[in-house]
């Protein structure tokens, strides 16, 4: 298993309380498909960009009230289910178009200058998918959403830097530029594989202790949802926090082997939950 942000999505879970698991359903079918539109393919950007204008055109619909799509139009399996439990469940519009600006940011942003650029990315890529559940279980109180927040974002973080290889064949690079510039690193590290440079290791040192400190930040949340909610929220930070040992076993070199969790790694983490 990875720590990927859709893997770790609880679609129907068994943990997952039967009258949700629609809802939850239809938003990872959104969430799902406009990351695709942003990623998969080989369509061109500005096809990609078009696309996702159609989502958010969508979006706009739903929120006046007045979603309106013609037959064949392949966005209606899509948001017809989602209109549908947006209005059951009273959700709110602006995480679904804060997904929709993270993918096209996804389309015309490789490089992040700064800590506080990537931040903003995560807030808007990874943080709505928390704050819907938060809204599912009724339980958006402030303090749970800035929880679910700081375990979005570090979950976010964690796959970064698990995936530093695969995104480089993307051409894309997750790390801030103003963090090499501050550890004396820059791309050769990725694209010619020099791991076992101390600059390289006390960088990576650095970002996975960032993530581990948010996914320890949110982890009160896991104690404050009832019941299988919040047993399932803890595996999947305990996942996270697991993948963060393996990237400091591995000394952060991710180029020659991706950090997962193996079956094995299960019964230290369920240990782990029930405490």
């Amino acid at each position: 298993m990875a720590v990927d942000h859709y893997e770790n999505f609880p679609v129907a879970s068994l943990l997952l309380p039967r009258r949700l698991r629609i809802p939850v359903r239809n938003i990872y079918r959104y969430a799902r498909s406009a990351d695709d539109i942003a990623d998969e393919g080989a369509a061109t950007a500005a096809q990609r960009l078009e696309q996702l204008a159609g989502y958010r055109a969508a979006l706009r619909q739903i929120e006046a009230g007045a979603l309106d799509l013609p037959a064949g139009d392949p966005r209606k399996p899509v948001f017809e289910p989602l209109a549908d439990s947006i209005g059951r469940h009273a959700l709110p519009m602006e995480p679904f178009f804060d997904l929709i600006s993270a993918f096209e940011q996804d389309v015309t942003t490789t490089r992040y200058g700064s800590d506080a650029e990537l931040l903003d990315y995560c807030r808007r890529s990874a943080n709505p998918v928390g704050r819907l559940m938060l809204h599912l279980y009724q339980a958006a109180t402030p303090r749970n959403l800035a929880d679910a927040d700081a375990i979005c974002t570090g979950l976010q973080l964690t796959n970064f830097w698990q995936d530093i290889a695969v995104d480089w064949q993307k051409e894309r690079i997750y790390l801030p530029q103003s963090k090499l510039a501050q550890y004396g690193v820059d791309e050769r590290h990725i694209s010619q594989r020099l791991h076992a440079d101390a600059a390289w290791q006390a960088l990576m040192q650095a970002q996975v202790q960032q993530a581990r400190g948010l996914l320890a930040a949110g982890l009160p949340l896991t104690r404050r949802l009832p019941g299988r909610i919040g047993f399932e929220l803890k595996l999947v930070v305990q996942g996270g926090l697991r993948i963060l040992e393996r990237l400091d076993q591995l000394h952060y070199d991710m180029f020659f082997q991706r950090p997962t969790l193996q079956k094995r790694d299960w019964m230290l983490l369920f240990w782990r939950a029930l405490g």
